[in-house]
């Protein structure tokens, strides 16, 4: 019998988070066009490998979550990837939600979809050396009319479903209703959405009588929206993620992990540290760390630039921020 709970607490080994390197086809696509990099399914592997084949990231990460594609993909080494990164105790997860759709009852928001086949594929994944997954809905923010109740109940619906259904196959399911960045709100509002979504998602989780121990929350942070014009204070951003958090969610779950969700690499890396010391300072209750993707990712891709004469260069920049990531847990 798998131990769900143990493994979902393995992910918080002091010092250690995720990287989040499941981008899709066209947003991986998409972020190597901005640095001026082509794109091809070939140029995707060396990104992935960029990261992944770097060395000593096992210093710093508990696990990564992948993209469909790079499960099946090798490395420079000639290993497939979910085998390098477990032969080097980082734990290979898999992001298997297929992305959003209009709400009908609100076209303005999304619900995301990929519960059908989803029993099958995690048997496929899971035999490809997965042994965690993860589901991301998207919440958005617009003034007081978004989101609405019934958007943020069937995102919860789906997530416990998932949920469910991970649990079943053996795996550890991630969960990551996704408070968006995008608009003009204040950290207020965000502090309020974050706290009405989180605790709509564990009500459903109950009900679909999900193991709250054995499930990890991937949230956002309480932040200003980036229309705003207003920057938060790394202590402002802690004080309503914290207290947001401490309202609505459960002492049970495995722990919490925190995404980048548009912040620059100092933001990311500082507001971390904030939350982290005033979780402490809370005694709050579950273990927290990162899983960041652009935050991690972006000053190795800007040296990077699809050449092999700068691997060097752009891995040890990643190192650098991996390692300031690591110390703003227990700054």
């Amino acid at each position: 019998m798998t131990d769900l709970v143990a493994i979902a607490r393995s992910f918080f080994a002091p010092g250690k988070g995720l990287l989040a390197a499941d981008e899709s086809v066209h947003t991986a696509t998409a972020r190597l066009a901005s640095y001026g990099i082509p794109t091809s399914a070939e140029m995707r592997r060396q990104y992935r490998d960029l990261f992944l084949g770097a060395a000593d990231i096992e210093r710093y990460l508990s696990g990564v979550i992948l993209f469909e594609e790079t499960l099946s993909q090798k490395g420079n080494d000639g290993k497939p990837f979910p085998d390098s990164l477990a032969a080097r105790g980082i734990a290979p997860g898999i992001k298997v939600d297929e992305g959003v759709e209009p709400f009908p009852s609100s076209p303005d928001e999304s619900i995301t979809k990929g519960l059908i086949g989803l029993a099958e594929r995690l048997k496929g994944y899971k035999e490809r050396g997965a042994v965690f997954t993860k589901w991301r809905a998207v919440v958005r923010i617009d003034g007081d009319r978004l989101p609405t109740a019934t958007a943020l109940h069937e995102n919860a619906k789906r997530l416990a479903a998932y949920a469910k259904e991970v649990q079943a196959a053996g795996l550890v399911p991630i969960l990551e209703p996704e408070v968006l960045l995008e608009g003009g709100h204040s950290r207020q509002r965000a502090r309020a959405v974050i706290e009405e979504t989180l605790g709509t998602l564990f009500s459903v989780l109950e009900e679909y009588s999900v193991d709250r121990a054995g499930v990890i929350l991937k949230t956002a942070m309480a932040l200003s929206g980036s229309g705003s014009g207003k920057k938060d204070t790394p202590e402002e951003v802690a004080e309503d993620t914290v207290a947001a958090l401490l309202s609505s969610v459960p002492r049970q779950i495995a722990g919490i992990v925190f995404l980048s969700g548009g912040q620059t690499p100092e933001q990311a890396t500082e507001n971390l540290a904030a939350i982290a010391r005033k979780a402490l300072e809370a005694e709050a209750p579950w273990p927290l760390t990162f899983s960041y993707a652009r935050a991690l990712q972006e000053e190795a891709l800007a040296l990077w630039k699809g050449k092999e004469e700068n691997v060097a260069s752009a891995r040890a920049a990643f190192l650098k921020r991996l390692d300031l990531v690591s110390a703003a847990l227990h700054s």
